[in-house]
This record gives C-alpha cells, sequence and structure tokens, in this order.
C-alpha cells in the first residue's frame, strides 16, 4: 500500500476532495476531476509489502525507545519530508510543502471501510458556525471572540462503527388514575392502580459509536444524527485534503456503548405508547437485541481546537449538517455583575411584594 497523492493531470498541483462541488479540485488551475475518475490511483496504490518497504520509509531510528513507541514516520512522494504520526494515522498533510497524503495502508483489505459520508459543508461554514455560536452569550469574555484564540481548524474523517439490530421487549409499567368529587360535607379522592404491559419490536439501522480513542464520545453524539443517504462507497480521493484516522477500538469493543444506546431508546420509544395516567412508573424491562450487521464508516467531522487562560476548548461541527457544539468560558466580571444584577431585582421584587401586604392587610 502506498503513501497515495492525487496530482492535478494539468499543472502537477495536489488536488483536495471540495465539499461545495462534491469533486476533486486543483487550487492552482481550478482543474475539476471527478472523483470516480481517480478510482484507478486506488488500484494501482494496491501493491505487494515488498513493495510497500520499498515506498513506505518506516524507520524509528533516531526516537528514544518510549517516543518511538505507537509512531510511524513515511516520507512525502511530493518533497521527500518525512511525516511522522500515530499509527492510526490515515489521512494528512505534509507539514513541508502543504500536499494532502493519504496513507492507503490504513484503509485497505479488512481495514477498508464498508462507506464514507463526504464533507459537505467547508473550513468556511465551520468559522461561520463558530461566530454564530458565540452569538447572544452574554457571559462570553469579549476578546475570546478573537480569531487569533482559534488555535486549530481541521476536517477529520471519524471512524465510526454502525449497528443494526433487531428489538424484541416486553415492558411492564405501574401507572395510576386519579378521580375527585366532593358533597356537602367531604371532598373525596380516588386513585385507581393499572398494570400496562407492552410488547413489540424495533428495528435499529446504522446506530453509530465512533471507534476512535481521540475523539470524546460525547462530542461526537452531540452532533448526530448523520444521515446514510448521503452515504457512498469509499474511495481514498474523499480523504484528500482532510484528516483520517483508523479505529483503534474495534467493533466488538465498542458494541456495549452502541448496546446501551439501543436500550435506552427502546425504552423511551416504549414509554411514549403509555399515556392517559396520573403516574406511570417503570417495574420491568425485557429487551433482548437480535444482533443484525456491522458496517465500519468514515464519518465528516470538523473540530475547532481553543485555549483561553490555560483552559483548552473543543468544538465540533457535523461536517454533513453542520450541527455545531462546544463548551465556553464564562466571564467572570460579567458573572458577578449578572449575579449582583439579579439579586437587586429580587431584592427590589421582595421589598414591593412586601410593602404592598403592608398597606393592605396590616
Amino acid at each position: 500500500m502506498a503513501l497515495q497523492e492525487y496530482k492535478c493531470p494539468n499543472c502537477g498541483g495536489p488536488i483536495t476532495f471540495n465539499p461545495g462541488v462534491q469533486e476533486m479540485v486543483c487550487p492552482y488551475c481550478e482543474t475539476v476531476i471527478n472523483v470516480e475518475a481517480l478510482s484507478y490511483m486506488d488500484e494501482n496504490a494496491e501493491q505487494t509489502p515488498a513493495e510497500q518497504a520499498a515506498i513506505w520509509d518506516y524507520s524509528g531510528s533516531g526516537w528514544h525507545e518510549a517516543e518511538e513507541q505507537g509512531l510511524v514516520v513515511y516520507t512525502c512522494n511530493s518533497c521527500s519530508g518525512e511525516i511522522v504520526g500515530e499509527q492510526t494515522l490515515g489521512a494528512t498533510t505534509c507539514p513541508f510543502c502543504g500536499s494532502p497524503v493519504v496513507m492507503t495502508a490504513k484503509f485497505s483489505g479488512s481495514l477498508r471501510p464498508d462507506l464514507v459520508i463526504p464533507f459537505k459543508l467547508d473550513k468556511s461554514y465551520a468559522l461561520a458556525s463558530l461566530d454564530r455560536h458565540y452569538t447572544k452569550k452574554r457571559l462570553l469574555p469579549a476578546v475570546f471572540r478573537e480569531n487569533n484564540h482559534l488555535e486549530e481548524v481541521k476536517g477529520v474523517y471519524v471512524p465510526f462503527w454502525l449497528y443494526d439490530a433487531n428489538i424484541d421487549a416486553h415492558m411492564e409499567y405501574r401507572g395510576t388514575k386519579v378521580r375527585s368529587w366532593s358533597d356537602s360535607n367531604y371532598i373525596y379522592t380516588e386513585t385507581s392502580h393499572f398494570q400496562i404491559i407492552r410488547d413489540g419490536n424495533i428495528g435499529f439501522d446504522a446506530v453509530p459509536a465512533d471507534g476512535s480513542q481521540k475523539v470524546d464520545d460525547t462530542l461526537m453524539e452531540s452532533i448526530e444524527p448523520f444521515s446514510m443517504s448521503d452515504s457512498v462507497s469509499f474511495s481514498n480521493a474523499y480523504l484528500a485534503g482532510f484528516y483520517a484516522n483508523k479505529y483503534d477500538l474495534d467493533a466488538k469493543q465498542c458494541s456495549p456503548r452502541a448496546n446501551e444506546r439501543i436500550r435506552n431508546t427502546t425504552a423511551s420509544e416504549f414509554r411514549k405508547t403509555v399515556h392517559g395516567y396520573a403516574s406511570v412508573r417503570p417495574v420491568r424491562a425485557n429487551i433482548h437485541i437480535n444482533c443484525g450487521g456491522v458496517r465500519y464508516a468514515l464519518l465528516p467531522v470538523w473540530l475547532l481546537g481553543s485555549t483561553w487562560e490555560g483552559r483548552s476548548y473543543l468544538f465540533a461541527m457535523n461536517g454533513q449538517t453542520g450541527k455545531f457544539v462546544g463548551d465556553l468560558p464564562l466571564d467572570k466580571a460579567k458573572r458577578r455583575r449578572l449575579y449582583w444584577t439579579m439579586f437587586g431585582i429580587i431584592a427590589a421584587s421582595l421589598l414591593a411584594i412586601t410593602q404592598i401586604y403592608v398597606a393592605f392587610f396590616l
């Protein structure tokens, strides 16, 4: 498997996948090339292990033993510069000449993804979404809004496992209904108790669980959903110009997280069918997961990193839908002012209520 680079057939410049036109585009001569037309380059990248050794410059010499663990050194085909990365690194940009490169061995054979959702939204959209994320955040430090606090913006194809399953469920609840009436002497309340049973099945298709330890699971779940209708068969060409990692958690390791999501969703959907009661309490949940297929996919995510007063802040945007999430710092001075302002309003309101009470009732 070679270190794959895609070159413009007209000017020889490096070409990348453009989310706007959904094709490969040369930034120098603006030549547009169909992704499918580059499939032959992926096929030609398939070589024997002996050829791989001849092309890849894999060496730990010069590194201390502790340092070289988990690291791989590649040689850029354009400028011969060394690209050092972790063993899971699958696509990046040469730090010397800027050429986009794809480590094809990370996505070949049994490691080849079943599908990929190409980026639909570009870097400029991600930056604009960050600005919108700042909007109406009254406690956000004003200086934090400046772009010079943004240290990193990169489009990453995150490895995901997609689980299909059929669920058989038996759910039991205790419900109550309350009826009240009165006569000239008493007020009566009658509480009736019910046993509620629900049996049924639900099908789940493509339940995602990210297969990378480097990406926060909660952050990835927050930018869902991804629409599988935009997925296409995997091609290395889609990775050009973006970062990508292969999974470091396999499907079996990620399955408990997927199973938990399936169980929680099943319980929630069955609970929605129980209504018309004053109160409902779950008593028993028997959820049996019939495992279906598992697929390996690369899904598009924009990651934006920033620091503020020694703390790191990471934002994520769904590269397909634009859904944007991330924590923001609080301006301590603004927070104190807001606290005392709210305290003053509450105190003034209580004083006014007290004065009205005294005037009318004492």
